[in-house]
């Protein structure tokens, strides 16, 4: 068992005996549950919405490289400087390089999960830069120490009476401020933050080839003002994220609003598409991109795992999972938790290593159901499961378990030995391990061949 197997192991059994904790997820779970089926009901056809997104991303990620090299040369054409990063190391070394060039000392940063993927702040940090996250849930995170809980919400896990206890003790406001109060307390340490900071940081969440444009979708400004108050804007994504027509907007941005958090449409859109123009008011006076691929390549290669590259990160089958809703997103120890990153985590970065994650589902398949552009992840957690097995990366006791499992399946009279008791402890007993995090196997008293032949009269 890996380091990490055992440290996931340790941590969703502590956190899936937690009430409180599971009391809050249900709660905010719940208020998204209500809104969704709301949500959606702008959709005539959503099925057949949901179904040519797939395609489209389909599209997108098999001519990846044309529309990566699309992108650039119209993004560049506007003064935009691309950088292409394969690693993590390349990409904040880029992100450096920058910074130095700028003296910049302060940085605004919109929420970005592929910053959280490549640990910015706490490279920027070491090096003396402070970076500051302006999207209120990040804020909270940033504030406690913590990584975020969600893809999309990141302080989830946190009520209001958390968040008014963190606030207290790290910005000295009284502890019983109401939500509204709270927001207000952050606006005015974050618009402080906007007027001094030389760099501005986001993701985005479509690459847009056709006119070499980002597309960010967000619901408090954060984002805009990151990316058009400081005079450099840098923004880093996936390479996955690109999108081959500004007119697939049209598609995407309501599915990613609904399934994202029930929204037609997110309040703040943005499409920026390169540095300050002649005659423009405002925007940086430079833009990088920074098109990371830190492992996703890997899963371009492999033709099953590559479905998972069309995610637009709605995070919809974080909500459905009900193992994400029992263990939480940190348990995971993951930038990105629950189904998908169970998905994409052993690919990204070690199968060995991560190869547990795949492990942790039920298979319900309800988050293949919810899924925004319909990636079959349940399938697809099966197929890490099987390369997992077929690289050797499964105990000698585990193979030679279902060795025996699958030799007494093909054949009834084996499975006819014995009565019910006694398989109950074969399995329950001698195999070890089997009940640690499972319930306890019953057998029927009769094997199937016993009740049809009473069944029969015979």
């Amino acid at each position: 068992m890996s380091e990490m197997s055992q440290s996931f192991l340790a941590k969703s059994t502590i956190k899936a005996a937690d009430l409180e904790h599971r009391k809050k997820i249900n709660f905010n779970i719940g208020k998204y549950n209500s809104v969704v089926p709301i949500g959606k009901q702008q959709f005539s056809a959503l099925e057949t919405a949901r179904e040519r997104a797939k395609n489209l991303k389909w599209k997108a990620i098999s001519q990846l490289d044309k529309h990566l090299e699309d992108f650039e040369a119209n993004f560049t054409k506007r003064g935009g400087k691309v950088i292409w990063a394969e690693t993590t190391e390349q990409a904040l070394d880029e992100i450096l390089k920058i910074c130095k060039a700028k003296n910049c000392k302060s940085i605004v940063k919109s929420k970005s999960m592929v910053t959280e993927e490549i640990h910015l702040n706490d490279f920027l940090e070491k090096n003396g830069i402070e970076s500051v996250e302006t999207d209120l849930g990040e804020y909270i995170q940033q504030l406690d120490g913590e990584p975020p809980y969600h893809i999309v919400t990141p302080a989830m896990h946190k009520s209001k009476e958390d968040v008014a206890k963190l606030f207290a003790e790290k910005l000295g406001t009284p502890s019983n401020l109401t939500p509204e109060q709270l927001t207000l307390v952050a606006r005015e340490k974050l618009r402080q933050k906007y007027a001094e900071a030389e760099i501005g940081i986001t993701g985005a969440n479509f690459l847009i080839a056709d006119t070499g444009s980002i597309a960010i979708t967000e619901n408090e400004g954060n984002g805009r003002l990151s990316c058009s108050y400081p005079k450099t804007h840098i923004a880093i994504t996936g390479i996955e994220k690109v999108i081959p027509s500004f007119t697939d907007l049209g598609l995407f941005w309501p599915l990613l609003a609904t399934f994202g958090t029930g929204q037609q449409v997110t309040v703040y859109n943005s499409i920026v598409s390169g540095p300050r123009q002649q005659g423009e008011l405002d925007g940086p006076d430079e833009m990088y991109v920074i098109l990371l691929d830190n492992g996703r390549t890997n899963i371009l290669a492999n033709e099953k795992a590559r479905e998972s590259l069309y995610c637009i990160r709605c995070g919809a089958c974080l909500n459905a999972c009900p193992v994400y809703k029992n263990i939480g997103g940190h348990s995971y120890e993951t930038t990105y938790s629950g189904p998908i990153g169970s998905v994409i985590t052993p690919h990204l970065k070690e199968m060995h290593e991560w190869k547990h994650l795949s492990y942790a589902s039920s298979l319900c398949g309800n988050c293949t159901e919810v899924c925004a552009v319909k990636i079959n992840l349940h399938e697809l957690l099966l197929e890490n499961r099987a390369e997992a097995v077929e690289a050797g990366d499964a105990s000698f006791s585990e193979k030679m378990a279902w060795k025996v499992w699958k030799q007494a399946s093909l054949r009834r009279s084996w499975m006819n030995q014995g009565s019910g008791s006694l398989k109950n402890k074969i399995v329950n007993k001698i195999f070890k391990g089997w009940t640690t995090h499972r319930s306890e196997l019953n057998f029927s008293p009769k094997t199937f061949n016993q009740m049809w032949k009473e069944k029969r009269g015979e």
